[in-house]
């Protein structure tokens, strides 16, 4: 279980969390959404311990995150950035495998299991074919495939996922997020991950923290968060928000205000 109590960060003298709580329960995915700027990015990076909070505290199963080592962090915790970084001169199955770095030695080699959780990774990406491609070939919906690819060969109990969708085209964007569902429900994963589409963000998220100027504004499930009133709100847009019969997905309808 992940606690956040009382966040806030301050970033070149600017406020970007002000007293951010919230739970997130082992198998669950929460969507954190909001507008730019309001602070998503950040709070995802509080989480993962990658920043240091100027307030509160982040913990995980009880224990603070900032009394953590980092590889003990990296065995718990993969994080996938907005933006993916080419490392250039490396191969698809290079990046892939700097996953399992965090659960070896310096001096260990990549053994059996290693390299089958590698190949497992990028079969769920469906990248495999591209195994062999030097990453700065790729377009970025293809680099962004492997970006998740490499943080889902870390194999930890929790993903943290900066706009996964960012670059993939829209059946790629389904195919990744019904993925996610399918891993929580059969292993149990906990997903933290930001979102700008509300209506794929409400098909698979179990709750949304919705942000606005660094405080939440909102936070439930799709139905209690994602109300017209708080996108109003939260996007200054005026919305029409409609449960569908047999779907978790919201009709979210938006115009302008």
């Amino acid at each position: 279980m992940i606690e956040v109590e009382g966040v806030g960060a301050t970033l070149g003298g600017r406020t970007v969390l002000d007293g951010i709580s919230l739970t997130i329960g082992k198998g669950r995915i929460l969507g954190v959404l909001g507008p730019n700027g309001c602070g998503k990015s950040t709070l995802l990076r509080c989480i993962a311990g990658l920043l240091k909070p100027s307030a509160g505290e982040v913990r995980i199963d009880g224990v603070p995150v900032r009394s953590m080592k980092p590889k003990t962090i990296a065995q718990l915790m993969a994080f996938q950035a907005q933006e993916s970084v080419v490392a250039l001169g490396f191969t698809v199955r290079s990046i892939v495998e700097m996953g399992r770095l965090p659960h070896r030695t310096f001096f260990e080699a990549d053994d059996a299991r290693d390299a089958q959780i590698v190949e497992h990774s990028m079969a769920q990406m469906g990248i495999a074919a591209l195994a062999d491609r030097a990453v700065e070939t790729l377009s970025g919906g293809e680099r962004q495939r492997v970006s998740i690819a490499r943080a889902l060969a870390q194999d930890t109990a929790v993903l943290i996922l900066d706009e996964p969708s960012n670059h993939l085209d829209v059946h790629h964007q389904f195919a990744v997020l019904d993925l996610l569902h399918e891993l929580v429900d059969r292993s149990g994963l906990t997903v933290v991950i930001t979102l700008h589409d509300l209506r794929l963000a409400s098909r698979i998220c179990d709750s949304i923290a919705l942000l606005h100027d660094g405080k939440l504004a909102a936070l439930g499930t799709p139905v209690e968060a994602l109300t017209p009133a708080a996108i109003a709100q939260v996007y200054r847009v005026g919305a029409t928000v409609a449960a569908q019969a047999g779907s978790r997905e919201l009709d979210i309808r938006l115009f302008p205000s």
